[in-house]
């Protein structure tokens, strides 16, 4: 089994937040994979079992808000007997434009304190993580206004495609392993695709 750990706040007012590019992205995977969201109260998370390519999945909202997520996934891990290895994160990423998709087989946080909490959980930095990216915010927006705030119009539209393509990332890493997912999805951008949501560039 691989766990697909999701990053966000919980609660209504966060809902459509650039912050909670995580959840959105397994929200999309669970209505794809026809997967129904039970929360855990003792391993802080929604949970959604699933099924892909094969694969047993089990799809993770920590509850904890964004700045403890570890303790979720730790506990997740831990309950479930899954290796860091065997972990793929979804996350928002204000360092890449809006609309674009990264996939990263290891690394570091990149001041990004959801992932950096999992990292302490785990132990590692070696777990499989999928970026959907946010961009900086207007100027002389702060990142915290930002990333907790509401984006522009033709920003959300990117970012809401980059999802979309992040939910196929996320099965095509399952199913064919990180390379694969690299390969076929690094460099991703909204601003290059037609409107069935390709990449013009292939």
């Amino acid at each position: 089994m691989k766990i697909v750990a999701g990053l966000g706040n919980p609660g209504t007012a966060y809902a459509r937040t650039p912050h909670n590019v995580g959840f959105g992205v397994l929200d999309l995977l669970a209505g794809r994979l026809q997967g129904a969201w039970r929360e855990q109260a003792r391993l802080k998370a929604c949970l959604a079992r699933v099924g892909a390519e094969g694969a047993e999945l089990l799809l993770a909202k920590p509850q904890t808000f964004m700045n403890l997520s570890g303790e979720s996934v730790g506990a997740l891990l831990r309950y479930y007997n899954v290796a860091p290895a065997d972990l793929v994160v979804v996350a928002d990423d204000a360092d890449l434009p809006a609309g674009r998709v990264r996939v990263r087989p290891e690394g570091g946080a990149g001041g990004h304190r959801g992932l950096l909490s999992v990292i302490d959980a785990c132990g590692t930095e070696a777990f499989a993580r999928v970026r959907v990216g946010i961009g900086r915010g207007a100027a002389g927006e702060g990142l915290i206004e930002h990333v907790l705030g509401r984006l522009a119009p033709g920003e959300e539209a990117a970012v809401r495609q980059a999802m979309s393509v992040a939910a196929e990332a996320v099965l095509c890493l399952v199913a064919q392993g990180v390379d694969a997912a690299m390969n076929r999805f690094n460099g991703w951008n909204a601003a290059d695709a037609d409107l069935s949501g390709t990449n013009e560039r292939g």
